[in-house]
């Protein structure tokens, strides 16, 4: 990897007063997003009792999400990214008081509750939708609102103040689920969207960077090659892809709450965010003490023990020891967004960067959706347990398999 100009001092992007605007925003809209999940994922097993009704919710996510992503890169890198962004969050908006909607007391008396999932996962569809221009324009902006060398201290405050959303948005779902019911949880997590698009429309708006005439195609390719040909990006993104796709037991949660655990609403949020805070743990070290040298040999062992954590949640019939579980797994977690989003900043030209990112999007958030629906299916199939455990297990094959056939990672340094 080139040698770019360190800038020691970590929190260096918080001097740029827009960066600041940004990553308040960005927390708490993120954090409305992961209440909406959280919520989502309780109101479907509680309406459903069944964990395969929790795999559809991710696959309705991830049809959309992969489907646009590469598209979505090319919009990205063609259009005005703050009037984009804040098109993308009034459209979500609407979604969620869709979800407002369905969750009346009138609405559930009056549809059947397979109907009401199919209501559920179509809104949810739309969500995905969205998130296939949101997520990645959020990204792409970061670059144009700090100096290159401010770079890395950016996208390490960027994913803490992400994690810390996730924290309060799980945590505070499941309180909120237990303290007022899922229709007024819904109206919470819509003032908090609002919120966020407050504070985000401070934003100035952002030059295009490239030609606004070029062939879609032609230029979805050009993102595509430069991921495929960059090893370490590729590298770093397979990685993540099939560790999240295979260790994904956030998705059944719901189901280890709820009839193994014995724990209700309330222990549901806290292991909802057990992994965040275990990141955001990890996140907060490393924006202090930022990784000097072998980041790509951190990365394979972040990942390995991510599914080892997953073995042991899977395996526990306790609480306290579901919950550490859970929160080392964040912290392993947590090396790889650091590392993974690193290397993503700094090494893609800023004319591609809309592309790059939703290629990022389609290996790294759609893995999430494409994991839960892999959860709920082989849940369905060898029984709650026996399916973490199996997924734990694949991380750690993903793991060695790539440690072979990808040296040019293990070796990285940054």
């Amino acid at each position: 990897m080139s040698a770019l100009p360190r800038n020691r001092n970590p929190y260096a992007a918080l001097k740029v007063e827009e960066f600041r605007n940004f990553v308040a925003g960005r927390f708490i809209y993120i954090m409305g997003l992961r209440m909406t999940g959280t919520v989502i994922g309780w109101w479907m097993y509680q309406v459903t009792n069944s964990p395969l009704a929790l795999g559809l919710v991710g696959l309705s996510e991830v049809i959309p999400a992969l489907s646009l992503a590469l598209y979505a890169g090319h919009h990205i890198d063609k259009t005005e990214k703050r009037g984009l962004l804040l098109k993308c969050i009034r459209l979500y908006i609407i979604c969620v008081l869709l979800l407002v909607l369905l969750s009346t007391g009138f609405i559930s008396s009056q549809v059947h509750h397979w109907m009401l999932a199919v209501l559920i996962c179509t809104v949810i569809a739309f969500t995905g939708a969205i998130r296939a221009f949101s997520g990645p324009t959020f990204s792409a902006m970061i670059a144009q609102i700090v100096p290159k060398e401010n770079l890395p201290s950016a996208t390490t405050i960027s994913s803490a103040t992400w994690l810390i959303g996730s924290i309060f948005g799980h945590a505070m779902a499941g309180f909120l689920i237990y303290w007022v019911g899922i229709n007024y949880s819904f109206c919470i997590i819509l003032a908090f969207v609002i919120s966020g698009y407050s504070l985000l429309s401070r934003l100035s708006e952002k030059p295009v960077l490239i030609n606004v005439h070029s062939r879609t195609w032609q230029s979805v390719k050009e993102g595509l090659n430069y991921v495929f040909k960059s090893k370490e990006v590729l590298g770093a993104l397979s990685l993540d892809l099939f560790a999240v796709l295979f260790g994904g037991a956030v998705a059944l949660v719901p189901v280890f709450a709820k009839d193994i655990l014995f724990i209700g609403p309330r222990g549901f949020g806290w292991l909802n965010a057990a992994t965040d805070i275990g990141s955001i743990i990890t996140v907060t070290l490393l924006t202090i003490r930022p990784l000097q040298a072998k980041q790509g040999r951190l990365l394979f062992f972040a990942v390995a023990a991510f599914g080892g954590c997953i073995i042991l949640f899977a395996l526990s019939k306790v609480f306290w020891l579901s919950f550490v579980a859970l929160l080392l797994s964040g912290c392993m977690d947590g090396v790889s967004v650091v590392i993974r989003g690193t290397i993503l900043q700094l090494k893609t030209p800023d004319e591609l960067r809309g592309r790059v990112m939703s290629v990022n999007s389609m290996f790294i958030n759609s893995s999430n959706e494409l994991g839960q629906f892999e959860s709920g299916v082989m849940a369905k199939l060898m029984g709650t347990v026996p399916s973490v455990v199996f997924g734990g297990c694949m991380t750690i094959a993903v793991v060695l398999f790539t440690w072979f056939k990808a040296p040019s990672l293990r070796k990285m340094e940054y």
